[in-house]
Order: C-alpha cells, then structure tokens, then sequence
C-alpha cells in the first residue's frame, strides 16, 4: 500500500524500512533485508548521519545499488551540523555515503542550537539544486512544529519523524492532528518500542495475537497496521534481517476492522498529554 507523502507529495510505501543500529548487525545479512525489503514494496528507506557514523548510510548506499529509483531515500542531519553551510557539508557526506545524487528527503534529527531559519534555507538551497527533493523535520512536539511554519511558510515541510508505538502515543494528542491539519506526513520511528512490545502472555499480547489470527497474520503485523490507520501516518521499523522485513511487509495490506480498532485502542490507553514530546 502507498499513499501521499503529506499534501501533494509522492506516493510513497506505508511501511517502510529503518537502519538504526543496522550497523552492529551482520552487514550482508543488512543488505539481504534491504533488498528483500525493495522487491516487497517497502520502498520507504530511513537512515540518518548518526547512524553509525555514516555507516548505516553506506550499508544503504549498497543495498539500493542500481535499484535506486525503486525507493524513497530519507536522512537526516544533526542538530550541531544544521547551520546553512553545516547542512550542505552533511548532506554532501550523506550523499556520497548513500551512492546516490539525491535524496527524496531530508530532516532535521531534532532541534539544536541553530536557528530554523538558517536551517531551512539551506534544506531550500539543496532543493533548487536537486540534491533534495522535499525536507521536513523530526522530534518535533506541537510548539516546535508552529515554529518552523513561521519560519517555512506554508507548503515546505513535508515530514515529522517522531516516536509511535503501541506504549507510546503521545502524538495522538497534537502532533498527528496538526501536522494533518498542515498537510505534513507523520512518520513513526520505533514503532515495535524499544525492546517493550507486548509479550506474548499478556492481556495485551493476548489481543494482539487475536485479532492477528482473525486475519492469518501476527501481532506486529496488527501493531503497524493500527500505527498506520490514520492516512496521515507512516511506519518504519528497523530492517535488519531478511524474516523480519518479510514479516513487516506483511502488514502493507492488512486492514483492522473499526470494532478490533477500538479494543486495541482500549487495551493501550493513550493517557494524558505529556509536557514534552518523548523520543529516544
């Protein structure tokens, strides 16, 4: 399944694929995923500069080897490399990591020292050059995001990454309902959690694995499908090996009915509105 990426944007895979801590993991092994992950349609691939200091980038940059139109690339550049010529030094090396001319987008990991004026303009300079085709940001909570479409305008922004899991849905409060209302695509990082999916016995795993055999699939197959439920919304969980991907990939055409919507909607309460925004 595709949809638009945010208002007017590409079609892009649901579901996509991940690479943090790709890295410390059998590195053809990596690859083999990726690949996998490609002929299945998880066309969406993220990785970020941080990421093993480049090398989940060049773990990419192979994977995607002669297939490179077959995906929408994402990096992301960090906070301390986000002033105007810090962004084009960043993304000059990720590009040379990745192998490619391009990226469909880039984003700002996380708010840092620079202004996000500085920095969007240089996210502008590299689209009128083609090195980016869109640009967006990531862990931002609704008060950061009214800043950067004071400091954007209208229509530039194409992408929030931020934290979404099952345990963990704090964007549900404003984040989702803002960035739909300023047509930007949300996309969710961790989406398993961070060693904290249900186990199999419990109350939660329980239901999981319910609904998961109403519909010949698995519980995480139904964790991503309710993560993705809202068309504003995107998952990319890690893509280490090759099961895993399969598995994910599992999940692009599964649709929960509105009544198993509702009991796993129960069965992870959202809570309350957090005072910031988590992110690991």
């Amino acid at each position: 399944m595709q949809r638009a990426f945010g208002a007017g944007g590409p079609a892009v895979s649901v579901i996509g694929q991940g690479s943090w801590y790709i890295e410390q993991g059998d590195r053809r092994e990596a690859i083999a995923a990726l690949k996998r992950g490609l002929d299945l349609g998880l066309t969406h691939i993220d990785t970020a500069e941080m990421y093993g200091d480049g090398r989940s980038e060049a773990i990419i940059g192979e994977a995607i080897a002669g297939r490179r139109d077959e995906a929408f690339l994402v990096s992301k550049v960090l906070p301390h490399n986000a002033s105007r010529q810090g962004v084009r030094a960043a993304c000059e090396r990720s590009l040379r990591q990745l192998k490619t001319d391009r990226l469909d987008c880039y984003l700002l990991h996380w708010r840092g020292p620079h202004p996000l004026a500085e920095t969007f303009a240089a996210f502008e300079a590299l689209k009128q050059e083609g090195k980016v085709l869109s640009w967006g940001v990531s862990n931002f909570d609704e008060d950061d995001l009214d800043e950067a479409l004071e400091a954007a305008g209208k229509g530039r922004i194409a992408c929030n990454q931020v934290l979404y899991h099952l345990r963990e849905r704090a964007i549900e409060h404003a984040v989702i309902p803002w960035c739909e209302r300023n047509g930007i695509a949300v996309t969710a990082y961790s989406p398993f959690g961070h060693d904290d999916f249900p186990e199999s016995g419990s109350a939660q795993g329980r239901l999981l694995a319910e609904i998961a055999a109403a519909h010949g699939a698995t519980a995480r197959q139904v964790a991503l499908a309710f993560l993705t439920r809202r068309a504003s919304v995107f998952a990319i969980p890690k893509a280490g090996r090759t099961a895993h991907v399969e598995e994910n990939a599992g999940a692009l055409e599964l649709v929960l009915t509105a009544e198993q919507i509702a009991r796993i909607d129960a069965a992870f309460p959202l809570g309350r509105k957090p005072h910031s925004l988590p992110m690991i």
